[in-house]
């Protein structure tokens, strides 16, 4: 799959145009004092938060980028955006969905000047259960642009208040729901590549607990959209089913095999949610166990919604609102919100639009993960292209019952992958480089 080489003319014209004249329509909330909260750097920012204590519980603010206010469906930037389907991230730059005009200036939620937003308002009880929702359009202005290190570093030193305060504080009870409805959020690192010293290396990073709570904001965010569009019967939803039976009970018999505790009666998110992947057989079972995480895509509807409604690691009807500048689905489902709760019909070319996006959405995220897939790839073989012979140490994190051999991850550097051999999953093994060639983008070991 090729990804984009830039935007033709007509796309960049009409994103140029529309960035000075974008639909200023909604209600002013410049006073609340939202801050946004992302990786360093980062300038597409789709979120805004603000969060207060109530009598009754907590009141969530989140302003959402406004694409809407700017792109029309039909248009010539909605149609290349329907062709790309989501930003793709590569180790030093982006294929965005948007014109950057528009992305990372425009209608990006960067601090000081006032932005279009879609604003959600979201009442939570003093255990954090949702209690209310309600979205509209808006003027709003952020403080701040903050990381996540930064907010972690607020937490853990007890200086942080205000906003910050309550974002841990909110994020502990909305993962405790989450682990009580059966929710799933797996602790495993995520492999990145990064740039250094004029090249490139690959770590495993495990996500702070700061960027867990700031998930929590937006999947209840998500939550309270499916909710909104299953009442209203139109929309698009997130989804994922049901593990299978047969899948279910292959995981539990790794469980089993590797010493990670079951207890009768628990679901598999409660056994997950305690695990270190620092332990080799941890780290073994977590990687096994994403097979009950395989099979989600969206499910758009005009009348009855359907069978298959729920997404099974949320645990609850989910939708996709909270990244419009970075994924196309969120503009067309936040529309459908925003008409919902205005008591309006939904605009025509915003319901012509819904049944064409799952088979769209689902191919941009093969490209995306094939692009993320191959630069990963690509940066190992060529770490590792001068030290085919060497032994290396490494946990077996799968094992092919087919062909043989499985996966392993090595201790240093952070790479992933096939291994030929006896593999006791779960365990330190010692593995011999046999081929690492960037042409192919192959890397292969032995043990």
């Amino acid at each position: 799959m090729t990804l984009p080489d830039g935007f033709p003319g007509a796309v960049l014209d009409e994103a140029a145009w529309v960035a000075q004249v974008p639909r200023l329509d909604g209600k002013d909330l410049t006073d609340v004092p939202f801050v946004t909260i992302d990786p360093p750097g980062s300038m597409d920012l789709d979120q805004a938060v603000h969060l207060e204590r109530t009598r009754a519980g907590y009141r969530v603010w989140y302003a959402i980028a406004d694409v809407g206010a700017f792109v029309r469906p039909g248009g010539v930037i909605d149609t290349e955006a329907r062709a790309r389907g989501e930003t793709v991230y590569l180790p030093k730059d982006k294929v965005p969905l948007h014109p950057k005009v528009l992305s990372e200036d425009a209608a990006s939620l960067l601090p000081g000047a006032p932005r279009p937003a879609a604003v959600w308002r979201i009442d939570l009880d003093a255990d954090g259960e949702m209690v209310g929702a309600d979205v509209q359009r808006a003027l709003v202005r952020s403080r701040e642009r903050l990381d996540y290190a930064y907010v972690q570093a607020a937490v853990d030193t007890g200086t942080a208040d205000g906003v910050l305060g309550l974002l841990a504080e909110i994020g502990r009870l909305r993962l405790a729901l989450e682990r009580e409805r059966g929710g799933v959020t797996l602790p495993t690192p995520e492999q990145e590549v990064v740039p250094a010293d004029g090249g490139y290396r690959l770590e495993f990073r495990l996500p702070l607990p700061a960027e867990a709570w700031n998930a929590q904001i937006s999947l209840l965010t998500g939550m309270a959209a499916a909710s909104m569009m299953l009442d209203a019967e139109i929309g698009v939803l997130r989804v994922l089913p049901e593990p299978r039976p047969d899948d279910l009970a292959k995981v539990r018999r790794v469980a089993e095999a590797l010493g990670v505790p079951w207890p009768d009666g628990a679901g598999y998110g409660e056994v997950v949610h305690d695990l270190d992947p620092r332990s080799p057989q941890q780290a073994a079972f977590l990687h096994e166990s994403r097979v009950l995480l395989r099979g989600s895509g969206y499910e758009a509807f005009d009348g009855a919604p359907p069978k298959e409604a729920g997404h099974a690691a949320v645990a609850a009807p989910y939708a996709h609102v909270t990244a419009p500048l970075r994924r196309l689905v969120d503009r067309y489902a936040t529309e459908v919100c925003l008409a919902v709760a205005a008591g309006e019909p939904v605009p025509a070319d915003v319901r012509a639009g819904l049944a064409a996006l799952p088979e769209a959405m689902a191919s941009s995220g093969r490209r995306a993960s094939a692009a993320e897939r191959a630069c990963v790839d690509l940066v190992e073989a060529f770490l590792l292209r001068e030290r085919v012979g060497e032994a290396f140490e490494a946990v077996v994190i799968d094992v092919d019952e087919r062909r043989g051999g499985g996966q392993v991850q090595l201790v240093e550097p952070a790479v992933i992958a096939r291994c030929e051999g006896t593999l006791p999953l779960g365990e330190r093994v010692t593995v011999r480089l046999t081929q690492a060639d960037p042409a192919t983008r192959e890397v292969r070991f032995t043990h």
